[in-house]
């Protein structure tokens, strides 16, 4: 008994974890879809989350194609399939590299950004006070920030794809001596509509676990400075371990068979 009694513990504090999570998941969707409505509020946290965050993005994006041309070049130069770089540069990106890395990189900026700004609600008492002046906080916090992160990190998915292929394109071109058209053909030829699908599948699923962890982690902070910042170290990391295993799930159920 001593030995399984904290393997008990910690199960029964993972389960307790995981049912507050889900509760509190249903209930932030449930507010998504009832009316009132906050435009002004889900508009300021577009902004925050998609125009604000297109210079990292971006600039994630074209180093890792710059960087996934020359490791293609320098593994297909031993065999002769060099004409190969365009369609594991595009394919790579579209499917695997531009929804993980924008994922990561919107949770490192935004996740943290909604934990602390929630959890510094919450210790000063301000969502009380929301809830005195008959405003549900659901509606009026968690609401706008899950509809925003599930709306733009599409967007910028799209964006990092076209940034990570020109960067593929730029370092082929310039650097490696590869025809322009040749590669650009080749990069339209293997492109098919399910791998861009399903990125931008997996963006929209990566908003909305970004928005909801930095949420729910700011939400349930407490015990003052020390709190919030916890709960911001929480929400990033959750974030980004439930974007690793989701993207694996994810693309098991679009190209497992």
């Amino acid at each position: 008994m001593p030995i399984i009694t904290p393997i008990g513990r910690v199960v029964l504090s993972f389960l307790a974890a995981a049912g507050r999570l889900t509760l509190f998941a249903l209930n932030g969707l449930q507010h998504c879809f009832r009316p009132p409505f906050f435009p002004r509020l889900i508009g300021h946290q577009m902004m925050e989350i998609g125009y604000y965050s297109l210079p990292v993005v971006g600039l994630t994006a074209i180093f890792t194609g710059m960087v996934l041309a020359l490791q293609s070049y320098t593994g297909f130069s031993r065999f002769n399939a060099e004409s190969a770089i365009a369609t594991v540069v595009v394919l790579s990106v579209t499917r695997e590299l531009g929804p993980v890395l924008a994922g990561l990189m919107v949770a490192g900026r935004i996740g943290a950004a909604m934990a602390a700004e929630i959890g510094t609600m919450r210790v000063t008492e301000q969502i009380d006070a929301l809830t005195t002046l008959s405003t549900n906080p659901f509606k009026y916090l968690i609401a706008p920030r899950l509809i925003a992160g599930v709306l733009m990190l599409p967007c910028l998915v799209v964006v990092a794809d076209i940034i990570g292929v020109f960067g593929g394109y730029l370092i082929s071109v310039y650097k490696l001596g590869f025809n322009p058209s040749t590669y650009i053909k080749n990069t339209w030829d293997f492109l098919t509509v399910m791998d861009v699908v399903s990125g931008l599948v997996k963006a929209a699923v990566f908003g909305f676990l970004v928005a909801l962890m930095g949420c729910y982690h700011g939400y349930h902070s407490q015990g003052g400075a020390q709190g919030v910042g916890q709960a911001t170290t929480n929400a990033v990391v959750s974030a980004s371990i439930l974007i690793l295993a989701f993207n694996y799930m994810i693309t098991s159920m679009f190209f497992g068979s």
